[in-house]
């Protein structure tokens, strides 16, 4: 296992991050999720046995089970030997007679743990930090002086600007965000804060399990000599900004070889790089034939969401992944009633969109696939 600094904490992190988001877990009747703790604790076990010291959780994961899988799994282990990284959901507010100190507690209790190495406000905006910012961090301050908890930072989906903003505050020792072949976005953001001293750890480093399967993108190493997984680690391990990469993995099957591949892994050369870029660039101008995502066409007065849509059908047609991935996410879309069978063809949105693009006509054949 190799390991590195997280910036400003100090903490020597595993470049390889457990991210328990994803353990295996049963539905239950009501549709919802139970936590499979006879497997999650030989999963986490493993991961730690081959190096990995660096667990990634949330108060809310798995309907709050996840601290409570983290906690089963580390019982009669060094607990001192173990990095925890946990999030309170400050997005979500506070229900009556609810703190953000009582979250905390609740979550020390179902970790089984006296202190949280690292604590975020999670999903945190510029805007959010305007509205909450103070209230937590006064909580947070407290909690570090008592030894609850011994860093703080926080993980974001805000966009360039709100995360330089938030880094700027100097409150932060480090930062989570998403970042992986398929989406570069926070790319600006990741160097930013790293030139600040911060550690940064990112999530989705294999898309969230889609750049596991053979695609488009991991086509710059050799075909035959390579997984997919090792070329979307590899990826991300050679941003030099980036400390750990955070994958949810649900066996130990997919630990192994993770692990294998933070033992393997060469920093990219420089044709490898220029290739990424050139396979990137070849499949953006093919994406941009079906759609470019500018929103144009919205709203569908009957609630598609014609860009997500087309979004995940590009999954499939242009970066070959598999259809099950974008299945999964489609799934989603039709829970909530904003998926391509909502289609009446009334006809409203193909005037707006600049690409000529026959929506009507691509909505049913990427419903057809996508179901």
């Amino acid at each position: 296992m190799r390991y590195t600094t997280y910036g400003k904490t100090g903490l020597s992190v595993s470049r390889l991050g457990f991210g328990a988001m994803r353990l295996p877990a049963n539905e239950t009747p009501d549709g919802k999720e139970q936590v499979d703790y006879d497997k999650s604790t030989p999963l986490i076990r493993r991961a730690l046995e081959l190096g990995v010291n660096f667990i990634d959780t949330h108060h809310n994961y798995h309907y709050s089970q996840s601290e409570i899988a983290i906690g089963l799994a580390l019982e009669g282990l060094d607990r001192s030997k173990v990095i925890i990284q946990t999030k309170n959901p400050t997005w979500k507010d506070l229900a009556e007679g609810e703190t953000y100190r009582q979250r905390l507690e609740d979550g020390l209790k179902r970790a089984k743990t006296d202190y949280f190495d690292i604590y975020f406000l999670h999903s945190l905006s510029w805007q959010t930090f305007e509205k909450v910012g103070d209230e937590f961090m006064k909580m947070a301050l407290q909690a570090k002086e008592e030894g609850l908890i011994r860093h703080i930072g926080f993980s974001t989906h805000d966009k360039y600007e709100g995360i330089v903003k938030i880094v700027d505050t100097g409150l932060f020792e480090c930062m989570l965000c998403q970042y992986n072949l398929l989406d570069l976005s926070n790319e600006k953001a990741i160097g930013y804060a790293h030139a600040k001293g911060l550690g940064v750890s990112v999530m989705g480093p294999v898309g969230g399990g889609r750049l596991a399967t053979p695609n488009e993108l991991a086509r710059f190493m050799p075909a035959g000599q390579s997984s997919p997984v090792e070329a979307a680690l590899r990826f991300v391990w050679d941003n030099p900004g980036v400390d750990s990469a955070v994958s949810g993995m649900s066996t130990i099957e997919q630990v192994e070889e993770n692990v294998k591949t933070v033992d393997i892994a060469a920093p990219l050369t420089d044709a490898e790089r220029a290739r990424i870029v050139e396979i990137r660039e070849e499949k953006k101008k093919l994406a941009d034939l079906y759609c470019t995502g500018c929103g144009y066409c919205m709203p569908c007065p009957n609630g598609v969401n014609i860009p997500r849509v087309f979004e995940y059908m590009n999954w499939v047609r242009v970066y070959g992944f598999a259809e099950s991935a974008a299945r999964e996410h489609y799934v989603w879309m039709r829970n909530r009633g904003s998926d391509a069978s909502k289609c009446v063809e009334c006809g409203q949105c193909e005037p707006k969109c600049p690409q000529k693009i026959q929506i009507i006509k691509q909505l049913a054949e990427s419903h057809k696939v996508l179901s």
